[in-house]
C-alpha cells in the first residue's frame, strides 16, 4: 500500500516522473523476478524514503530557476531503470549474471541514495529562501541565498557526473557481461558465444587482418568467409582478433558469436548456445530443423542489426551444419575457420604460416626472456631453431616456452631432435615437433603422465582444475601442492593454458575453484591413452551400457549431455575407484538415476558432481567411509539438503573439504551439518538463495577456510562463527545482505586473510581490532577506508583495494 501512496504522489513531470517511472519499475520486476528481490527491496525501500522530498525539490529548483541543478541525476534515473529493465531479463538459468547484475544494483541504490542526499541540501537554503522572500529580504540577503545554492549545486554536478558516468558504462559493460577474461583468454562464463580476449597483440597477422576486416565491413545481403590453414597455423587467433577490432565491434555491436564447432557438435546445441547468449527462453526443439527455423526467427528480430557467426574449428564432417546455418539476412556473416576450405559453402581465405621475420620476433618473444639472466643463443641457434618450426604459431609458442631459461646444452639437444623433420612440415611433422616437447617432460615423469591424462576429456571443454588436482593426486599419490605444481609445470611449457575465471583469485590460499584448463587439440594428438576411464557421451545417447568390468580403475570420468542419464551398473565393481566425476556439459542439471550404485564405492575418496539434480536418497544411501573432498557444482541440491532426516556426518564421516557452487535451490544447509568436524575447507558460493548458516557454526574447529562469496540473500553470519579458532581465510566478497559483521568476528585470533569485495553496507564491529594475526583485507574502495580506521591498531594490515573485473571480455 506505501508502494502504491509512493507512486501516485509522484504524478508530476521531469525528475518527479522519471523518479516515479523507476519506482514503477522497481515494484514490477520484484513482483515477477525473484532472482534479485534483495536488491530490489533496498532499492524500493529507499526510493519510498525519498518520495515525499521530490515534489518539493523540484518545485523549489523551478522557483529558484535552477533546473540543470537535477539534469544528470535524472539521467542516472534513467539509466537505473534500464539496468531494472535488463534485470527482468536475466534467464533463471543464467546463474553466472546474477551476481554482477546484484552488484550494479547495489551501487544503484547507494549511488542514489548518496546524491539524492546532497540534493536534499537544497531543501534546507530553499527553506531559507522561501522565508526570506516571505519576509521582504533585501535582495542583498535573498542573492546570499543564491550563492550558497549555486555552492551546492557544484557539490551535485561533480558528484552526480562521477555516478553517471560509471553507470552510464553499463550500456556497453551489460551487453557484454559475458565476456571475462577474468579474463585472461579463451575462457567463457555467462555469454556462452562472446569472443576470447587475447593476451597479447599477435605478431605478422596486419595483412590477414587488413583483408579479412574489409570483407567483413563491407555491406552485403549475407557472406560467408572460412579461413582455411594446417592446424597450429593460428586460426582462432585470427578470428579472435577480428572480433576485437573497433570498427568489427562497433558494426557488429553485442551481435558477434563465437562458437567453437569440434567433430561431435550437434547443431541442436550451438542453436542452445546462441539462445542462452542472448538471454532467451529456450525453446523445446523438436528437431534440427525446427532448432534453425528458431534460429533465423532470433536473428531476424535481432535486426536490421549486424550478425556475426562465428564457427571455430569446424570439420568435414560438420559441413551440413554450415548449409543449415545459411540465412537470407541483411547484413549476417558467417567467419569460419577450418583445416578444410568447403568451397561450396562461401569464399575460402587461405592463411599462410608467418613468415621467417615474424616467427624470429614471436620466437624471441616467447623464448627469450628480458631479464638477461639466461642463457641465449647465438643468432645461428635461434635462427635454425625457429626453422625448425617453419613458421606455425603454435610450434613456436611450444617450443619457445619449453626452451625459455634452458642451457646451451638443452638449446643443442633440442635443435638436433626438431631437425629431423622434413623440409615441408605437414600436420604429422608439427605432431613429431611437439612430441618432442612432450618428451622433454621425461625429467618429470609424472607431469608427463598428468599431461597425457588430459586426452581423457572432451575435446574443446575446459577443465576444472580442481577436478585435475583431484585426479592427479589419487593416481600418483600425490599431495596436493605437488599436483598444483604440476598444472602450473605443464603451463609453464605452454601446454596447456591455465584460465581464471576471478580477478582476485589468489593461489596462496590452495584455491584453485576458479581456475579452469584448455588444451589446442593437436596437443591433445601428442599424448597417449591415460591410465583411467573416460567415458564420453553426448545427447543421443539411450544410456544403455554394455556389460563390462573395470575392477582396477581409480579415476572414472562420465562425460555427458543429455537431460535424463543412467549410471553404468558396472561402477558396482569398481572396488578400488578413488576419484568420480560425474558432468553433465548440457544446460540444465540432469536427472540422474541408478544412484544407490554410489553407495558401493567404499574406497571414494573424491567425487565431482556437476548439472545434476542430486535425489533424496543421496545423504540416506550414501556411506563414503573414506570420502575425503566432495564438489557440488550447479546442482539442484535442495531435496537431498533440505528433506533428508539422516545426519550427514553418518553418510560422510572423514569429509575435509566441502565446495557448493551455484547450487541455486540450496536454502539452508541439512540438519547436523555442523557435525562434520573434519572439515577444514567450506566452499560456498554462488548460491544465491542461502538465507542463514547454521547457529552452530562453532562446532567446526578444524576449519582453516571458509569461502560464502555471492551468496546474496545471506543476512548475518551467526555470532558462534567466534568459535572457529583454526580460521586463516575467510571470503564474504559480494554478500550483499550482510550490512554487519558479527561482534564475535574479532575472537578469529588467526584469520590471515579477509575478502570483502563490494561489502560496502557491510559495518565493521570494533572488535575487529582484536585481530592481530590479519595480514591482509581485499575488498572495493568504501569497504577498504572502512578498515583504514582500524589500521592505527594493526600494524601489519595489508588493505588491498580490489579493481573490477574487466567484462569486455571475457567475451
Amino acid at each position: 500500500m506505501a508502494a502504491q501512496v509512493a507512486v501516485s504522489a509522484l504524478a508530476g513531470a521531469g525528475f518527479e516522473l522519471l523518479f516515479g517511472d523507476l519506482l514503477k519499475m522497481v515494484l514490477i520486476v520484484q513482483k515477477n523476478n525473484s532472482q534479485f528481490k534483495p536488491s530490489l527491496e533496498r532499492l524500493q525501500k529507499m526510493l519510498e524514503e525519498m518520495a515525499p522530498n521530490v515534489k518539493r525539490i523540484e518545485s523549489f529548483n523551478r522557483e529558484l530557476d535552477q533546473p540543470k541543478q537535477l539534469e544528470r541525476l535524472q539521467g542516472l534515473m534513467s539509466d537505473g531503470k534500464d539496468l531494472v529493465l535488463k534485470c527482468s531479463k536475466i534467464h533463471k538459468y543464467n546463474c553466472l549474471k546474477r551476481p554482477f547484475y546484484n552488484k550494479k544494483l547495489l551501487k544503484l541504490e547507494k549511488g542514489i541514495r548518496d546524491h539524492i542526499n546532497i540534493v536534499l541540501q537544497f531543501q534546507e537554503v530553499a527553506d531559507t529562501k522561501e522565508i526570506l522572500v516571505k519576509q521582504n529580504w533585501t535582495l542583498v540577503g535573498v542573492n546570499n541565498v543564491f550563492s550558497e545554492v549555486k555552492q551546492l549545486s557544484n557539490q551535485v554536478s561533480f558528484g552526480v557526473t562521477q555516478l553517471r558516468d560509471d553507470i552510464g558504462k553499463l550500456g556497453t559493460t551489460l551487453s557484454n557481461v559475458d565476456r571475462v577474461d577474468s579474463s585472461n583468454s579463451n575462457i567463457r562464463l555467462a555469454g556462452v558465444c562472446s569472443p576470447p580476449l587475447l593476451k597479447v597483440d599477435p605478431v605478422g597477422f596486419e595483412i590477414p587482418l587488413s583483408e579479412l576486416r574489409i570483407k567483413l565491413l563491407k555491406d552485403e545481403t549475407s557472406q560467408h568467409i572460412v579461413i582455411s590453414a594446417p592446424g597450429g597455423c593460428g586460426k582462432t587467433t585470427l578470428a579472435t582478433a577480428l572480433c576485437q577490432l573497433e570498427d568489427v565491434k562497433d558494426k557488429f555491436n553485442s551481435n558477434i558469436f563465437f562458437l567453437n564447432v569440434p567433430k561431435l557438435r550437434n547443431l541442436m546445441v550451438i542453436v542452445k548456445n546462441i539462445f542462452q547468449h542472448k538471454d532467451r527462453q529456450l525453446p523445446d526443439f523438436q528437431s534440427e530443423e525446427d532448432a534453425v527455423n528458431h534460429l533465423e526467427r532470433l536473428f531476424k528480430q535481432i535486426g536490421p542489426d549486424p550478425v556475426l557467426l562465428v564457427l571455430d574449428d569446424v570439420w568435414p564432417g560438420s559441413e551440413s551444419i554450415l548449409h543449415k546455418l545459411k540465412f537470407r539476412l541483411e547484413n549476417y556473416k558467417i567467419l569460419v575457420t577450418s583445416r578444410y576450405e568447403f568451397p561450396s559453402f562461401g569464399s575460402s581465405y587461405k592463411l599462410k604460416p608467418l613468415n621467417h621475420a615474424d616467427a624470429v620476433t614471436f620466437f624471441q618473444r616467447i623464448a627469450l626472456p628480458r631479464d638477461q639472466q639466461s642463457y641465449a643463443p647465438d643468432q645461428q641457434t635461434l635462427e635454425e631453431m625457429v626453422k625448425c618450426c617453419r613458421g606455425f604459431p603454435l610450434v613456436i609458442s611450444v617450443v619457445g616456452k619449453s626452451l625459455c631459461r634452458k642451457s646451451a646444452a638443452e638449446w643443442r639437444k633440442r635443435l638436433r631432435e626438431c631437425s629431423k623433420a622434413a623440409s615441408i612440415l605437414t600436420e604429422h611433422e608439427v605432431l613429431d615437433c611437439l612430441q618432442s616437447t612432450v618428451e622433454a617432460l621425461n625429467d618429470n615423469v609424472v607431469a608427463k603422465e598428468c599431461f597425457m591424462d588430459l586426452g581423457s576429456f572432451p575435446e574443446d571443454q575446459r577443465i576444472p582444475a580442481t577436478t585435475l588436482i583431484d585426479m592427479w593426486a589419487e593416481l600418483y599419490n600425490l599431495d596436493e601442492d605437488d599436483a598444483i605444481a604440476n598444472l602450473h609445470e605443464l603451463s609453464d611449457r605452454n601446454l596447456i593454458e591455465v584460465l581464471v575465471t576471478r580477478k582476485d583469485a589468489n593461489e596462496d590460499d590452495g584455491s584453485y575453484n576458479e581456475h579452469f584448463v584448455t588444451q589446442h587439440d593437436l596437443l591433445r594428438g601428442a599424448g597417449h591413452p591415460a591410465k583411467l576411464l573416460s567415458i564420453s557421451t553426448d545427447e543421443t545417447f539411450s544410456s544403455s551400457w554394455p556389460s563390462m568390468q573395470a575392477p582396477e580403475v581409480e579415476v572414472l570420468l562420465l562425460n555427458f549431455q543429455t537431460g535424463k542419464y543412467s549410471l553404468p551398473e558396472f561402477i558396482e565393481g569398481m572396488n578400488k575407484l578413488k576419484v568420480l566425476v560425474l558432468d553433465n556439459y548440457g544446460f540444465v542439471p540432469a536427472e540422474v538415476s541408478n544412484f544407490p550404485l554410489l553407495g558401493s564405492l567404499s574406497n571414494l575418496k573424491r567425487i565431482r558432481l556437476e548439472k545434476v539434480s542430486i535425489p533424496s536418497l543421496f545423504l540416506t544411501s550414501m556411506k563414503w567411509r573414506k570420502l575425503e573432498k566432495m564438489s557440488l557444482v550447479m546442482c539442484n541440491i535442495g531435496q537431498a539438503f533440505n528433506k533428508s532426516t539422516n545426519k550427514i556426518s553418518d553418510a560422510f564421516p572423514k569429509l575435509v573439504d566441502l565446495t557448493i557452487d551455484y547450487c541455486n535451490d540450496l536454502e539452508e544447509l541439512p540438519t547436523g551439518f555442523c557435525d562434520l568436524v573434519l572439515l577444514r575447507k567450506l566452499s560456498i558460493t554462488n548460491c544465491h538463495k542461502l538465507l542463514a548458516l547454521p547457529e552452530d557454526m562453532g562446532n567446526l574447529l578444524d576449519l582453516e577456510v571458509l569461502r560464502l562469496n555471492s551468496c546474496i540473500e545471506l543476512t548475518e553470519l551467526p555470532g558462534t562463527i567466534g568459535g572457529l579458532q583454526k580460521l586463516q581465510i575467510l571470503d564474504l566478497s559480494d554478500c550483499l545482505s550482510v550490512t554487519e559483521l558479527p561482534e564475535q568476528i574479532g575472537q578469529l585470533h588467526n584469520l590471515r586473510k579477509l575478502y570483502m569485495i563490494e561489502c560496502s553496507s557491510c559495518e565493521l564491529p570494533s572488535s575487529v581490532m582484536n585481530l592481530f594475526h590479519l595480514k591482509e583485507v581485499i575488498g572495493d574502495e568504501e569497504t577498504a577506508m572502512s578498515w583504514r580506521h582500524f589500521k592505527p591498531c594493526l600494524p601489519s594490515l595489508t588493505i588491498r583495494v580490489h579493481k573490477e573485473i574487466n567484462l569486455n571480455w571475457l567475451g
